[in-house]
């Protein structure tokens, strides 16, 4: 064989690779360059595997080898680099098939997968005392035995998995086989383990994924075109999986997900789903195909708008991946307060007010009170209470606010209190006013008002058929739609306000309103009811329940966070996470403990050294409060290492550790992190533990909010996950030890 060939990466391959020791990871890099200018290269010793017609080892150093499958001509997947030991020493081990159902190829290692199903089995008893008397066990139960094994395969479950799983008996089992399992099984055996029926499992799993043609298993050619075989033709994979990087997974659409991107909605549709679960990347496939269905005359943009400033810039270059500027051009992208800044200051041009974030809100509420003499509430509770209540809907009159609803709001206030309130709110707008400032919560209302008075004038002209030329002349073109589709991200984090302007910006009819949240994160306290506020949903709602980016151990660590809490849906439902799995195995996060924040600063330097990561920005560091951030910068920067915090719109430089609040980590991911400071009084604050017996039900709220920051924090790591505390660890940990906390180890 001369000339020139192709590689291809297949998927989990790259995972695989990850694990490699780093001078391995350079040797691959090297070796694929070679491999594609010349495979009969000799110091390759490129050959093909006794018994096996398209599997090939090529020789990447002295040790390990790779493993190429021949899909035709001088087209190569890479599909495993091993040790040379555990590649001719066992050759039966190897399987690789077109799936029948799918047509897309599958590679498979029996040996590495009946080895990680057997580490999921149940372990000796580490305690110390006499052995027990043996005693007969019955025989334990399958999981699948209620499926025979032409359902399975008829599923697209793998035909070389069907012994193994046969034998299968416990979740860590399972767990363990779906490490290695292809992506088709691993959902199949989670869905069937989950509850689902053979027939909700065909339709809801296996027939999105299905091949539209009859499938020849020894095409391997037509196979690689096929979306089922997840491979790359490029090099931007394999870079990255040698620099731990993950760039291709942040635009990815798995094809069971392409079902809830280009479903017609005849209204506002929801998607919901874990961290990880592909919500972003399904809202951004969804900008894609409103974009590309949109006529070519029609000029009126869709919009796509999230909570902060970090995730709408992260949302922009994503969707420029994803699409191309021809698309991007048609897609108006902008953080929600920055939507109704522009509405507000387009509509009062002459204005000089400023705007003021909610941190520089709350000091004007204290001054106030210090001024007042007023002690019987505090600065956040009334600020609570105006942007929430008052705010919130749109109360223009102390009666108004006498009939308001304030569900979830805490301790009951009475008449007497309301108007005491009242009052106090009254002299704080003012206050405002003759400072000529705005909160962003004063501007989100009145772009509200803005927009529904639009579309007001809007439906009057299509039903009066006021002369089109009276109508530009007296208002521009208002009588238009202001978009024609929206696309909200990180829904859970939008008020009352923004969701009025937003259903006023766009007809009412189909397609209109596509959102993606999970009120598991909800980290702001926006609590809505979206069915009140003319954003109807249901029965237009679906569920995402398998992670592609946290594993396995994380998850469980990230859940036992949440502890027993309560969630609602944004429509007065509940929410949960039953179902929610990992498709990805790693190790199990670490707690760890230092007697003070010193110490803690020094163990956590220590850490980023012995990681020794290629690149940097591959690690994060987390704190809870934002003097600890200038704290850990200063730290590692006296240790050599290059960090940089996030601000609003971001890190400012790329190559080097990321440190932030967690706030600022909502949306981003990492495949390192350490979520330092994790102490009771630093979370929850201890602002918050203040009010377990003066207001039981802001306690309440303060702890789930508080709940939700951890959750979103530890949510973040892909791979590790350090947790580290100083004095007593918060309590969201548990109160055991670190061995004996599911999920975590010490």
């Amino acid at each position: 064989m001369q000339g020139e060939a192709t590689l291809r990466l297949l998927d989990k391959a790259d995972r695989e690779i990850f694990k490699l020791p780093r001078e391995v990871k350079g040797a691959i890099y090297d070796f694929q360059h070679k491999f594609r200018r010349d495979p009969a290269n000799p110091g390759l010793r490129f050959k093909q595997l006794k018994g096996h017609p398209r599997l090939y080892s090529a020789r990447v150093n002295q040790d390990y080898r790779a493993l190429l499958l021949h899909a035709g001509d001088s087209d190569y997947i890479l599909v495993a680099v091993k040790h040379r030991k555990d590649v001719y020493d066992n050759l039966d081990r190897f399987a690789y098939q077109i799936n029948p159902v799918t047509g897309g190829i599958e590679f498979l290692d029996l040996v590495s997968i009946e080895e990680t199903i057997h580490s999921g089995a149940s372990r000796p008893d580490p305690r110390p005392g006499p052995a027990p008397e043996p005693v007969p066990a019955p025989e334990p139960k399958t999981l699948f035995a209620a499926f025979t094994a032409e359902q399975l395969l008829s599923l697209g479950v793998a035909e070389p998995l069907i012994g193994l799983i046969a034998k299968i008996t416990t979740e860590d089992e399972l767990l363990g086989l779906t490490e290695y399992a292809p992506q088709l099984t691993t959902e199949v055996l989670l869905a069937l383990h989950d509850g689902r029926t053979y027939e909700e499992v065909l339709d809801q799993v296996t027939t999105p994924v299905a091949a539209d043609e009859p499938v020849d298993a020894e095409d391997y050619q037509t196979a690689l075109t096929r979306p089922a075989t997840q491979v790359t033709t490029d090099d931007t994979a394999l870079r990255e999986a040698l620099e731990e990087g993950f760039e291709r997974w942040r635009v990815f659409l798995h094809p069971a997900q392409r079902k809830v991107v280009e479903r017609e909605y005849s209204g506002p549709a929801r998607v919901s789903g874990g961290p990880g679960t592909g919500k972003t990347i399904v809202a951004l496939h969804r900008v894609r195909h409103l974009v590309d269905r949109l006529g070519p005359g029609d000029d009126t943009p869709v919009l796509l708008t999230t909570f902060n400033k970090n995730l709408a810039a992260d949302l922009r270059q994503r969707l420029l991946v994803l699409a191309g500027n021809e698309t991007a051009r048609r897609v108006e992208i902008v953080n929600i307060d920055k939507l109704a800044t522009q509405i507000v200051a387009d509509a009062e041009p002459g204005g000089h007010r400023r705007w003021i974030d909610d941190t520089k809100a709350l000091q004007e509420w204290e001054h106030l009170l210090d001024e007042q003499g007023e002690t019987r509430w505090d600065a956040e509770f009334l600020h609570a209470e105006w942007s929430h209540v008052i705010l919130g809907q749109s109360i223009n009159s102390r009666a108004d606010y006498f009939r308001a609803r304030r569900a979830g709001r805490g301790r009951p206030i009475s008449r007497e209190d309301r108007a005491a309130i009242w009052q106090l709110v009254e002299r704080y707008v003012k206050r405002l006013d003759e400072k000529e400032v705005w909160t962003y919560r004063q501007v989100a209302e009145r772009a509200a008002r803005l927009e529904i008075e639009r579309a007001r004038r809007r439906a009057s002209y299509e039903t009066d058929q006021i002369s089109s030329v009276k109508v530009q002349r007296e208002s521009g073109i208002w009588h238009r739609p202001r978009y024609r589709h929206i696309v909200v991200d990180e829904a859970q984090d939008l008020s009352a306000a923004h969701w009025k302007m937003l259903r006023a910006m766009v007809p009412e009819g189909p397609n209109d309103i596509f959102l993606v949240g999970d009120t598991h994160q909800r980290i702001y306290g926006n609590y809505v009811s979206l069915g009140s506020l003319g954003v109807n949903i249901r029965g237009r709602s679906s569920k995402l329940t398998l992670s592609y980016r946290i594993t396995q151990e994380n998850l469980k660590a990230a859940l036992g966070i949440l502890g027993e809490e309560e969630w609602d849906d944004l429509d007065d439902k509940r929410e949960d996470l039953s179902g929610y799995r990992s498709v990805l195995s790693g190790p199990r996060p670490v707690l760890r403990p230092a007697s003070t924040w010193a110490a803690e600063l020094n163990a956590l330097a220590d850490q980023i050294r012995e990681w020794d990561a290629p690149a940097l920005s591959s690690i994060a560091v987390c704190v809870p409060e934002r003097r600890m951030v200038a704290e850990v910068e200063n730290r590692l920067g006296k240790a050599g290492i290059k960090a940089v915090a996030i601000g609003p719109d971001g890190p400012k430089l790329w190559d080097a550790v990321h440190v932030g609040t967690m706030h600022r980590f909502k949306g981003l991911e990492y495949q390192r992190m350490i979520l330092a400071g994790v102490a009771d009084g630093l979370v929850p604050s201890g602002r918050a533990l203040q009010y377990e017996h003066t207001d039981p039900l802001r306690y309440r709220r303060e702890l789930r909010q508080a709940r939700s920051l951890l959750f979103v924090a530890a949510t973040r790591a892909r791979d590790t996950l350090v947790i580290s505390w100083h004095g007593q660890k918060s309590r969201f940990l548990g109160s055991q030890e670190s061995p004996g906390h599911p999920g975590l180890s010490g």
